[in-house]
C-alpha cells in the first residue's frame, strides 16, 4: 500500500550540500520531485548520487522515505541501515521507528525490537513507544490470536493495484482498481509510483465462498481522470461516501504548497446511476480527510485524517451525520486508538466493532488490521486480528460480513499480482477482544536449578497488599489470574530460603511468565549472618545495586524489586533501622552532585515509607554527592558510563 491512497503530507525542504556543481544540479532535480511527492523520479536521482560514492544524512534519509512510502520495506530497510549506522547522533527519532518498521518486512524482529528500545530511549513519551514497551511479549500475543481466519482463492486482482474492498447492499463488493487506466485516459501514470490512476469497480459475490465475479466500472459521474477509493455504503444502498483527489465540477483543488489532497464526498443513486456528487462540510484543502466508514444505523461516519488535531501522521475521526444529512463536528478517537504513527482505513461492522490499519500499535511491520470494540462510550484497547490477515507488509482496508463470515481485505505481500491486491478468507474462530490474562513461572534453587516443590508464592499490590496465595506443583510451577492494566508484586517463599520478589506491570498482553530463583540461607533474609550497626543491607541480602539513570533521581523499575527486598526485611525485623545513602559519580559540579544524591536518597527514603508502610523513624538519609567514589573516576579522569554508573548508587546502612 502506497501514500498514493493515504494521507498525503508535506515534507520538508532539504538543501544538499555537495562540492560537485553536477551532483547539486542533479539533486536540486530530485528535490522538486520529492516536493511533488514524485518518489519514483527522485529515487532515480538519489540512487545515482549514492553510487556515484556521496552520501549525507539528507540523502540517505530521502531514499529510504522514497521505498518507505511506497511501501517496499525492505528496500528501505536497506537505506534506513546505511543511515543510522553512517549518521547514529544526528539522526531524527522517527527515522529509527521506520527503521523498525522496515526490519520487520524481512521478519529480522529481534533487530527491529533493539531499534525500538533506542527510539524509546531517545522519546520517552511517544505513545508508540510505550506501547512497544508495554507489549514486549507481542509476537506470542499475535500467535495466539493467529488461525482464526482461513483465507480463500480470489482470482479477480489484477497486475495494477485492488484494494479497499466494501459491500453494499446489493451482494456487491465495490473495490478501486488502477486496472482499466481513467475514464479513457489509459496513458495517464500517477508520477508517485507510475501506475494509472484509481477508479471504483464493482463485482458480484457468490456469497457460499465468497469468489468475485468479472468487474465492472461503478455507473455515473463518481470515477474521474483523479483517484477514487475507499467507499462506504448506506443500509438502503442510495448513499455512498467515497474518497477522490480535491476534485469536483472538473475544479482541481490544491493546499497553499500545490499539493492535491484528499478529500471525502457524497453521491446519491438516481436512475440506474451515481449522481448528486457533493463535498461534506468538514474538508479542508489545507489537509487530508479520507476512508469514510458508516456505521450500520447511518448515524455516525468515521473516517481518516491529518487534520490539526490529529497527534500522529493521521488519526481517525467520527463525525455525527444528522436526519437531515447535515454533519455535527469531527471528534478524534483518542489516545486508545490514534499513535503518533498512521491509523487509516477504519471499518465499522454491523455489530459496532471497529477495524483500522495501523503502524502505530505493535504488529508484525508496515500496516496491520487491528480490532477494537465498544466500551464506556468509545472503544477498547486495538488487539492485533493476527495471521493469515496480518503479515511483515501492508495489511489493510478489512471488511467482514458478520453473518456469513466472509471478508476482504488488502496486502502488498509477496505472492500478489500486482502492486496491491484482494485477499478473502473466512472467520472460523472469535478473535481475542478482551482483556484475559495469567501469570505463571516456576521456583527453583538458585544454585541447583532444581524446581521447588510446594513453594508458596504470594500476589500483592503495589502497595504489598496480599491478594492470593498459591503454592507450586509437583514440577514447581504457579499460576495467578490477573487484571488488565495493573501492577503487582509476585513473592516467593519457601522454609530455609531467602524469598524473592518480582515485579510485574500488565498491559495488553496474554500470558505473563516470571520464573523465580531462591537462594539457600539458614537464618532467613540475611542467611543466618549477624547484623551489626555499619554493615550494608544490600550486601547481606545480596541485592542488586540500587542504580541511578544520569541526572535522574527517580526510582527505576528494576530497583523497585530490590527495595522491596529491603521493605520486607525492615518488616520481618521490627527492631531495625537504617540510614540510605546516595552517591553520584564525578560529572557535574560538586555542588550539584551533593544537590543530586540528596534529592536521590529522599526519594528513596520516600518509597520506602510510602510503599511500605514503614515508620518514618525506622528509614533516615543522606546524600554524599561523589565524595564516595568506588572506582578510579574522579574529576577529568576519563572513564567509561559503565564505570561512571558504578558510582550512581544507593547503601543501606544498620544504624541499629
Amino acid at each position: 500500500m502506497n501514500l498514493k491512497t493515504y494521507i498525503i503530507l508535506p515534507f520538508l525542504s532539504i538543501i544538499f550540500c555537495f562540492n560537485v556543481h553536477a551532483q547539486e544540479k542533479k539533486l536540486a532535480k530530485a528535490e522538486e520531485s520529492f516536493k511533488r511527492f514524485a518518489f519514483v523520479d527522485a529515487r532515480e536521482i538519489y540512487l545515482q548520487v549514492a553510487e556515484s560514492g556521496y552520501q549525507s544524512l539528507d540523502l540517505f534519509k530521502k531514499l529510504g522515505d522514497s521505498y518507505y512510502f511506497n511501501a517496499q520495506l525492505e528496500e528501505a530497510a536497506t537505506w534506513y541501515e546505511k543511515l543510522t549506522n553512517t549518521y547514529p547522533d544526528e539522526l531524527d527519532p522517527e527515522y529509527l521507528f521506520r527503521y523498525s518498521q522496515s526490519l520487520k518486512s524481512v521478519e529480522r524482529y529481534d533487530e527491529a525490537d533493539q531499534v525500538m528500545e533506542k527510539f524509546n530511549t531517545l522519546t520517552g513519551s511517544d505513545q508508540r513507544a510505550e506501547f512497544f514497551m508495554n507489549t514486549r511479549d507481542y509476537l506470542n500475543f499475535i500467535e495466539t490470536q493467529s488461525g482464526k481466519f482461513r483465507l480463500l482463492k480470489l482470482n479477480m486482482n489484477s497486475k495494477f493495484s485492488d484494494y479497499a474492498p466494501s459491500f453494499n447492499n446489493q451482494g456487491q463488493l465495490i473495490f478501486a482498481s488502477s486496472r482499466g487506466g481513467n475514464t479513457g485516459m489509459t496513458k495517464t501514470l500517477h508520477e508517485w509510483n507510475e501506475m494509472p490512476f484509481l477508479d471504483l469497480y464493482a463485482s458480484d459475490i457468490i456469497e457460499k465462498n465468497g469468489i468475485l465475479k468479472t468487474p465492472k466500472k461503478l455507473k455515473g459521474k463518481i470515477n474521474t481522470k483523479f483517484h477514487e477509493s475507499s467507499t462506504s455504503f448506506s443500509a438502503d444502498g442510495k448513499t455512498v461516501y467515497f474518497t477522490r483527489n480535491n476534485y469536483i465540477k472538473r475544479k482541481l483543488g490544491g493546499n497553499t504548497e500545490g499539493t492535491i489532497l484528499l478529500k471525502i464526498y457524497r453521491a446519491t443513486f438516481e436512475n440506474d446511476k451515481w449522481s448528486n456528487i457533493e463535498e461534506l462540510p468538514f474538508n479542508s484543502d489545507e489537509y487530508s480527510v479520507a476512508h469514510p466508514a458508516l456505521s450500520a444505523d447511518g448515524t455516525k461516519l468515521y473516517f481518516a485524517s491529518d487534520m490539526p488535531d490529529s497527534r500522529g501522521l493521521s488519526d481517525l475521526y467520527v463525525i455525527d451525520v444528522n436526519s437531515d444529512g447535515t454533519f455535527g463536528n469531527p471528534i478524534n478517537l483518542g489516545d486508545k486508538i490514534n499513535t503518533e504513527g498512521r491509523e487509516t482505513f477504519p471499518y465499522i461492522s454491523n455489530s459496532g466493532r471497529l477495524y483500522f490499519a495501523s503502524d502505530g500499535h505493535v504488529g508484525l511491520g508496515g500496516l496491520d488490521v487491528f480490532v477494537a470494540v465498544q466500551e464506556d462510550g468509545g472503544f477498547s484497547i486495538p488487539y492485533n486480528v493476527g495471521k493469515p490477515v496480518n503479515s511483515s507488509e501492508d495489511d489493510f482496508t478489512f471488511v467482514l460480513n458478520e453473518n456469513t463470515k466472509i471478508g476482504y481485505f488488502s496486502s502488498n505481500r509477496n505472492g500478489g499480482k500486482g502492486n496491491d491486491d484482494i485477499y478473502s478468507f473466512k472467520q472460523t474462530e472469535e478473535l481475542i477482544t478482551k482483556c484475559n490474562q495469567y501469570v505463571s513461572g516456576v521456583v527453583t534453587d538458585a544454585a541447583s536449578k532444581e524446581q521447588l516443590v510446594e513453594a508458596e508464592v504470594i500476589l500483592m499490590d503495589e502497595n504489598n497488599t496480599e491478594l492470593k496465595r498459591t503454592v507450586t506443583d509437583e514440577k514447581g510451577k504457579y499460576k495467578f489470574d490477573l487484571e488488565c492494566d495493573t501492577p503487582y508484586i509476585i513473592r516467593a517463599t519457601m522454609v530455609e530460603y531467602n524469598p524473592t520478589e518480582r515485579i510485574l506491570a500488565t498491559n495488553n498482553a496474554l500470558e505473563y511468565e516470571h520464573n523465580l530463583a531462591l537462594q539457600l540461607g539458614e537464618g532467613g533474609l540475611t542467611g543466618g549472618k549477624e547484623v551489626k550497626p555499619g554493615d550494608d543491607l544490600a550486601k547481606l541480602l545480596q541485592l542488586e545495586t540500587i542504580y541511578f539513570d544520569l541526572d535522574k533521581f527517580a526510582i527505576r523499575p528494576d530497583a523497585e524489586v530490590e527495595l522491596q527486598k529491603i521493605i520486607a526485611t525492615l518488616k520481618k525485623y521490627p527492631e531495625l533501622k537504617i540510614d540510605v545513602r546516595s552517591h553520584t559519580d564525578s560529572r557535574s559540579s560538586g555542588a550539584y552532585n551533593m544537590f543530586l544524591s540528596e534529592r536521590r536518597a529522599t526519594s528513596t527514603v520516600k518509597y520506602i515509607i510510602e510503599k511500605g508502610g514503614i515508620p518514618r523513624s525506622r528509614v533516615t538519609g543522606r546524600g554524599y554527592g561523589e565524595t564516595v567514589l568506588l572506582n578510579k573516576c574522579k574529576n577529568n579522569v576519563p572513564c567509561t558510563d559503565e564505570e561512571h554508573q558504578l558510582n550512581r548508587r544507593s547503601e543501606f546502612i544498620v544504624i541499629k
